[in-house]
């Protein structure tokens, strides 16, 4: 039934309230029903219909039909000041999910925190929505998956880890976002970071001495921007697959690490012939600042995946060149 769903329970609000109804998108089954009825009206004005005023008796009974609680809801309107639009009633929603919050810890998860303060735990978090929250911080609460050099060790407020002796144990360890935004510190020499897009490929290449490895998969790269907080006087190097979304990622953590360098060694464009896979490069993609190879790449409409020079024996030498190589500009 049409008159089950909130915004078209708000247009019955709304017309009878206002003495008008102006169609939006979140209300348009509800609105084209009611232009339909001999109880409204066209105004004059472009998508809105008002009411008749002799058949306002059958408009109240509609709505009190389908929506008994409707006066409650406008009184509440009228005392805060909102309109009977979905606007408003989702701001009037919000002040009394404000209003009802349990005490909060100094920080939650940003998932519980639009549970409380938004309609559902998917929901956006506006900034109108993040001041009920007051001075709690909220987190995405990922983790970051890291392959230590030997004798790095993390410490924080709880302590210090050897993380290069975990790693012996367990082949890697992970990092939570939360202890990076408690001020985790890494102790130890770092020569390089080196951010490994799949996971494959990080987990199987053996770095030089002395390298971090990362893994940074897709898009989801906000515990990564805290991780990279940590390591910035550290020569940071990017390991991706050449293809337009390994580009767009690479242009993507460059806005968080402008001196960020590219992986492009010259064998792996040797390959092309033998292993590049068609795929399609979009015209607006910016490759305005790729060396030559990728731009040549993308003119044949070809594409490298990363794993398939991971195990060879130049790997090494070639994230070493990197470290020679002037930053970008």
């Amino acid at each position: 039934m049409i008159w089950e769903n909130d915004y078209a329970r708000l247009a019955l609000l709304e017309l009878l309230s206002r003495g008008s109804l102006k169609r939006r998108r979140t209300q348009c089954e509800a609105y084209d029903a009611l232009a339909e009825l001999s109880w409204t009206r066209a105004t004059g004005r472009r998508d809105e219909i008002g009411v008749v005023e002799e058949r306002r008796t059958e408009l109240a009974g509609l709505i009190d039909r389908v929506w008994p609680a409707w006066r409650d809801v406008l009184a509440d309107l009228v005392a805060a000041g909102l309109p009977p639009t979905p606007d408003g009633y989702g701001r009037l929603l919000d002040m009394e999910r404000a209003a009802s919050l349990p005490d909060l810890p100094d920080r939650i998860n940003r998932r519980t925190a639009a549970s409380l303060i938004a309609p559902n735990s998917k929901a956006s978090i506006t900034e109108t929505r993040r001041s009920a929250l007051g001075g709690t911080d909220t987190s995405h609460d990922g983790a970051i998956r890291l392959r230590p050099p030997a004798g790095l060790w993390a410490r924080t407020a709880n302590g210090a880890l050897n993380l290069s002796e975990i790693a012996t144990v367990l082949g890697e360890v992970s990092i939570p976002e939360r202890a990076l935004l408690d001020g985790l510190a890494f102790e130890g020499a770092i020569r390089a970071v080196l951010l490994v897009e799949n996971l494959g490929a990080w987990r199987d290449l053996s770095p030089p001495p002395g390298w971090l490895l990362a893994h940074v998969p897709g898009w989801d790269t906000a515990t990564v921007g805290h991780f990279l907080d940590r390591v910035d006087d550290v020569p940071v190097v990017h390991f991706g697959d050449l293809d337009p979304n390994g580009v767009r990622i690479m242009l993507h953590l460059r806005k968080r690490s402008p001196n960020l360098k590219w992986f492009l060694p010259e064998f792996w464009f040797e390959l092309v012939d033998v292993c590049g896979l068609p795929t399609r490069w979009p015209e607006d993609l910016d490759l305005d600042f790729a060396p030559a190879p990728v731009r040549a790449l993308a003119a044949r409409g070809l594409w490298l995946e990363q794993e398939r020079i991971v195990l060879d024996p130049r790997m090494a030498d070639a994230l070493e060149a990197v470290l020679a190589d002037e930053p970008p500009a």
